[in-house]
């Protein structure tokens, strides 16, 4: 269930009836889950700005190979070919690897209204700098509308949009284009500080 759930917003009551279980003895086994670090539960940012923000945590499998077991997915065609399942995989593999570089020194969250402004990874860092990380999958990538609400609400110092491609290049209104490899360099020397 928590596979085909990766990346969406937590609902353990909702857990709990499709399975016909008690919802305390999900919450523990997600806490369970959590503890052995087999799962990711991001917490949602929730500083008052007068917006109605989303309350629930995300949720991550964090093992890949774990979760393309539990989907199915046994190849690269077969993960090409599940486009909504590609993304929500991608993220919580962007998500895993920078806060593994960032040692624990960067608080991690993500940020949603209910009107639609998101960002996929809020960094904030012990300074109070912020960083607002988008993932995507185009090789040229285009940051969306809630996108552009969500940093207009936040005014994080860094706007970047992981991207699958090799080049680092500049999209527009202080967004920045970055692949994985080169985001995660950052984030390790920026925790290093």
């Amino acid at each position: 269930m928590l596979a085909h759930h990766q990346g969406g917003l937590l609902n353990a009551a909702q857990f709990a009836r499709n399975l016909g279980v008690d919802g305390r003895t999900v919450a523990g086994y997600l806490d369970l889950l959590t503890d052995l670090l087999l799962l990711r539960q991001l917490p949602p940012w929730h500083q008052n700005l007068g917006k109605r923000l989303v309350k629930s945590s995300k949720v991550y499998l964090r093992d890949s190979g774990l979760l393309h077991a539990l989907l199915g997915i046994a190849d690269k065609d077969s993960l090409l070919g599940h486009p909504v399942r590609w993304i929500q995989l991608r993220e919580g593999f962007v998500i895993d690897s920078l806060l593994a570089q960032s040692a624990g020194k960067a608080q991690a969250h993500f940020y949603r209204t209910s009107a639609g402004a998101e960002i996929d990874l809020l960094l904030t860092w012990p300074n109070n700098e912020t960083w607002a990380i988008e993932v995507k999958r185009s090789l040229s990538p285009k940051p969306e509308k809630g996108f552009h609400h969500a940093c207009a609400d936040l005014q994080p110092n860094r706007r970047l949009v992981v991207y699958p491609g090799q080049e680092r290049y500049r999209l527009g209104e202080g967004i920045e284009a970055i692949p994985l490899h080169l985001l995660a360099t950052e984030v390790l020397a920026r925790a290093s500080m």
